[in-house]
């Protein structure tokens, strides 16, 4: 496992993160759901969701990326069991081949510990034979992935054919907010650098969120729990908002600039999503469908240093 086989690593490349602003030629769906309450049909929501996307999933091998970073009864920290098992179901209905879910925590060293206090062993069926620790995976070398540094990157997320990841609606108290595209940082292995993986700060929060997000575009979906947010001093220590939606789409850019607008955060204040040049987060490059945001907004709670952030 790990590193301890270097024969077996095989190496991929991906160019350098690009700053430029973003050039599409077509409009990315997204897809807002409502979802009161976690004991809603979630699965038939989610396989709603993914045919309105247009996302073709028949024979594909899914690797379902769950939030799951600390755990703490007086909070909502991570994505809601209930979403990652309606999930396995609606990829399951859909014809996936397989459907696996992996999480590498960038706190916790034991990824099983804390999936069994999240609930995840009780509440999603044959969790253990599905899940695996992407913390201690086996791992491929990305080339150049943020200018000439090299990354390791969990073998699992690599190969899947297609890999969801199944954020949490949360403000961040480094970047502003955290969605589908920061929640890539757990495909990074603990094994290989640690916890809390400071090679992902020392190459830059942003930067490294940009350069997951280009490797993983061309196979990456969303899906958000928004059920019950996060607001203030995310992603662990703030407080429960209830925002009672759904949020999925194939663009990782589109999906989370559309979190933004329901969290009334400006997308465009949000340095990495203003810096992606994989995707558009103007309204003209997003195709909205289902609710409208202004029917879901919610006004999330940001921390003093982040008030800019707030939408005018």
């Amino acid at each position: 496992m790990g590193l301890g086989m270097s024969a077996a690593m095989s190496c991929a490349r991906v160019r350098e993160t690009g700053l430029a602003a973003p050039k599409q030629r077509s409009k990315s769906p997204v897809m807002v759901l409502r979802a009161g309450s976690y004991d809603m049909d979630l699965a038939e929501l989610i396989v709603r969701g993914v045919a309105e996307c247009r996302l073709a999933v028949k024979g594909k091998r899914v690797l379902l990326k769950p939030n799951l970073v600390e755990f703490d009864e007086n909070t909502c920290i991570n994505t809601d069991p209930r979403v990652v098992a309606a999930g396995v179901e609606a990829f399951q209905r859909l014809g996936a081949a397989e459907v696996l879910i992996g999480e590498g925590p960038g706190h916790r060293r034991d990824t099983w510990d804390l999936a069994e206090q999240a609930g995840y062993l009780r509440k999603i069926r044959r969790f253990t034979e599905r899940f695996i620790d992407l913390n201690r995976d086996d791992v491929i070398r990305v080339q150049d992935f943020v200018g000439t540094h090299d990354m390791y990157i969990s073998r699992a997320a690599v190969q899947a054919d297609l890999i969801v990841s199944m954020a949490k609606m949360k403000t961040h108290h480094w970047s502003g907010a955290t969605l589908s595209m920061k929640n890539f940082f757990g495909v990074v292995p603990g094994s290989v650098y640690g916890w809390p993986k400071n090679q992902l700060h020392y190459l830059g929060i942003e930067e490294s969120i940009l350069g997951l997000n280009k490797f993983f575009r061309s196979k990456s979906f969303a899906i958000v729990d928004g059920i019950v947010g996060m607001e203030g001093n995310g992603p662990i220590q703030g407080t429960p908002k209830h925002a009672g939606v759904l949020v999925m789409g194939n663009d990782l850019a589109a999906v989370d600039a559309t979190c933004c607008r329901i969290m009334k955060i400006d997308p465009r204040k949000i340095g990495y999503l203003a810096n992606c040049s994989t995707g558009g987060i103007d309204p003209e490059w997003i195709e909205q469908r289902g609710a409208k945001i202004a029917e879901v907004k919610q006004d999330f709670t940001l921390i003093a240093k982040f008030q800019h952030l707030r939408e005018v």
